[in-house]
């Protein structure tokens, strides 16, 4: 293990471009070749997958590189080439790697949609102003119908049977193109959480960040079995399912189904997972499940790692004492990557209920209003400082204007504090913190003391309009199977937080409810349970 401090000192970007690419920023590359090409000798696997109805199929770097050249020249055929954008409409299939490989081969973008979208959100990131004007959109026989009330949808590519027999037409051999670091080769849209969703294009440069995070923060290992539960469709699939331990030679895992318990465990166990990545929400359903549901997988894990919202302190005492691995929280966004983390592979110490340390290679502080830097233990708005930052990739949103980076700063929105030893802890977003009677209060940190209740499995804190206070904290709270949500209880919970948090923080409203509103990515949607509150 490095030390953290030695690998922030130490950082080059030259120096770590020379360790995980094959090609050169300044004078060419490929992402095909860095993910797939260059690992397709001796039979290496690129892809173990499950399907959602029990098939299983495992694929190796040699047939990833025969597929993607054979899709590249079907795509060159249709005049599809460096700059143009292929959209994929697609489940965790095969033919998901394949899409995505051919794309980057021939020099196009690849752009994910996530399969629980319909078609107005797909026409919003596709044809309408600001969207990405995609040449061709790859969808299956499932999703294709979505595409029929898209206004001016781009031609389509329906997978299934025919398209291995589409492939045999096509030659096996197909030059990649090379481009420059400044090319891009992913457009993802942001949620639309604070906002319309707005396009992120990410140049190949992004290679380097993305490395880095997965050798620092993930800790990803040559004799790891890997699985990055996230889907494919948003930032943390797209960049570390798939990107990132492709790119570092590694076999990824799919699994086309939702998310259960049942699967997750059965999938943990068939392809003996170390290193697991997921979102919270994933984790907090685990611990929901019980000791005896996670005992067949206790000890078996090496890492666990967390991004999309904040991890709660229980839930990481949870995976050190059922299952018997550090489980560590990462931040990021889909602009920058993930720019903090508790990292496995780095020593440093891991503080209770922090978001972490930078990634080497990035420099972050807290800003107030007027961009002044904050000092210790003083709550403001994240920035990333651009020009000290050299693994800093974003250039601005696609067509629309990028209020956020102001003069040196990337503006992320999110409400932090950072302590003396550097260590980042998330407030929460500008709005979602909660104003009480002069008090500023972070939902995060009643969240994590509720998470504590050992009959809550879930909750969200939002802040409800007060005439006399402001606002109110409310908590919206899931409770574990089996359990009633009684006056007693509440009254139970509101104690707790008293006592362990402060006697102003405590949320004077609960509900219960049988689920949280949540994003297609897992992300709770606080902005609903606002809207319900007033």
């Amino acid at each position: 293990m490095n030390d953290y401090v030695d690998a922030v000192n130490n950082f080059s970007v030259a120096a770590l471009e020379k360790e995980v690419l094959q090609g050169s920023l300044s004078t060419g590359v490929n992402a095909c070749v860095e993910c797939c090409d260059r690992w397709a000798k001796g039979g290496a696997i690129a892809l173990e997958w499950y399907g959602a109805s029990g098939g299983r199929k495992t694929v190796t770097f040699a047939q990833m590189q025969d597929d993607s050249a054979r899709f590249a020249n079907y795509l060159s055929s249709l005049g599809i080439g460096e700059g143009d954008v292929v959209a994929g409409l697609l489940p965790r299939i095969p033919d998901l790697l394949t899409v995505i490989l051919g794309a980057w081969r021939v020099g196009a973008v690849y752009q994910p949609l996530f399969t629980a979208f319909g078609p107005a959100a797909v026409e919003s990131r596709v044809t309408a102003q600001g969207g990405s004007q995609a040449k061709l959109i790859v969808t299956d026989v499932s999703n294709r119908p979505k595409l029929n009330d898209v206004a001016d949808c781009p031609p389509t590519l329906v997978v299934g049977d025919g398209l291995a027999d589409m492939l045999a037409l096509q030659s096996s051999s197909f030059a990649p193109v090379m481009m420059k670091g400044s090319g891009a080769f992913i457009m993802l849209f942001t949620s639309g959480t604070t906002g319309k969703p707005k396009g992120v294009r990410y140049p190949l440069s992004m290679l380097l960040p993305i490395a880095s995070y997965m050798r620092n923060a993930v800790d990803l290992q040559p004799t790891d079995s890997y699985w990055n539960v996230a889907d494919p469709g948003w930032a943390y699939g797209m960049l570390y399912a798939v990107v990132g331990p492709l790119l570092l030679g590694q076999t990824t895992t799919f699994y086309e189904g939702g998310f259960t318990v049942e699967s997750t465990v059965r999938i943990l166990l068939d392809r003996k997972i170390t290193n697991l990545a997921a979102a919270p929400t994933a984790y907090r359903l685990l611990m929901a499940a019980g000791e005896e549901a996670m005992a067949p997988v206790a000890h078996q894990l090496r890492v666990g790692s967390s991004a999309g919202e904040p991890l709660n302190p229980e839930v990481i005492r949870w995976a050190e004492r059922v299952l018997h691995c550090p489980l560590c929280d990462h931040y990021g966004q889909t602009e920058v990557g993930m720019v903090i983390n508790n990292h496995h592979a780095l020593k440093h110490v891991s503080k209770p209920g922090a978001a972490g340390l930078p990634l080497p290679g990035m420099s972050l502080a807290i800003l107030d209003d007027n961009l002044v830097v904050q000092p210790p233990h003083t709550s403001g708005v994240l920035a990333v400082n651009i020009p000290q930052s050299p693994l800093y990739t974003f250039t601005g949103y696609w067509k629309v204007e990028t209020p956020n980076v102001r003069g040196d700063w990337y503006i992320t929105g999110d409400t932090m504090s950072q302590d003396e030893d550097g260590h980042f802890f998330f407030v929460g977003r500008n709005d979602d913190i909660i104003t009480l009677s002069g008090y500023r209060i972070g939902p995060f940190d009643v969240e994590s003391v509720v998470m504590e209740h050992p009959v809550v499995a879930e909750v969200a804190v939002i802040g409800k309009p007060d005439p006399v206070r402001t606002e109110i904290v409310k908590a919206v709270i899931v409770l574990k199977q089996g359990i009633e949500g009684t006056e007693a209880l509440k009254a139970e919970i509101q104690h707790m937080v008293r006592q362990r948090l402060s006697t102003h923080s405590y949320p004077r409203e609960i509900d219960f409810v049988a689920a949280l509103p949540k994003t297609p990515s897992g992300k709770i949607q606080r902005f609903i349970l606002r809207g319900d509150a007033r």
